[in-house]
């Protein structure tokens, strides 16, 4: 039997931002994980797990998303495992969703830099798919259409979460090299 090759592990989704906050103001609205089920469409809810909440996240905190997609009758729910893999204030936050084997299923990053106005802060959100069993990977062989779709889906939810975030906060997208 061939194993076929792996065209997952490694796909990438991004938005940049023009933000008009200062990059303080902008980590705590990133770092903040417990607002992140008012904001998204697919995740409806998170809570950190032992004594992670109240404080600035740190490298190897964990938390819990929960996440529901799909429409009306065929709603797909699910929680995951969430480790932070980048806390570096207030400049870089991401965190890993494991699978059900503690394999980074998906990879999701901030990162925060200078801008031309003291004011304003460049905001890269961006999602990497990593060796992790998923949804996307089995349908990625079978229905590649279908994949490409959940990637169109994924920017798209990534841009409504985050003009939720920064409701009453000027911002504009802009184009990443």
């Amino acid at each position: 039997m061939t194993e076929l090759a792996d065209t997952v592990t490694g796909t990438q989704v991004s938005v940049a931002l023009l933000v008009d906050l200062p990059a303080d103001r902008l980590w705590e609205l990133v770092t903040d994980v417990g607002r992140y089920g008012e904001w998204s469409p697919e995740c409806v809810g998170t809570e950190w797990l032992a004594d992670a909440g109240g404080r600035p996240p740190r490298l190897g905190d964990r938390f819990v998303g929960h996440n529901r997609l799909g429409p009306p009758g065929d709603l797909v729910e699910s929680s995951v495992v969430c480790v932070v893999t980048h806390a570096t204030a207030p400049r870089s936050f991401g965190y890993a969703v494991l699978d059900g084997h503690g394999r980074p299923a998906s990879l999701w990053r901030f990162e925060l830099t200078p801008a031309d106005r003291p004011d304003q802060t460049r905001l890269w959100h961006g999602f990497e798919h990593g060796p992790g069993e998923t949804w996307g990977r089995l349908r990625a062989a079978d229905a590649p259409a279908e994949w490409a779709q959940r990637l169109v889906q994924l920017r798209r939810n990534m841009t409504t979460t985050l003009a939720a975030m920064l409701a009453g906060v000027s911002h504009r997208e802009v184009r990443t090299a």
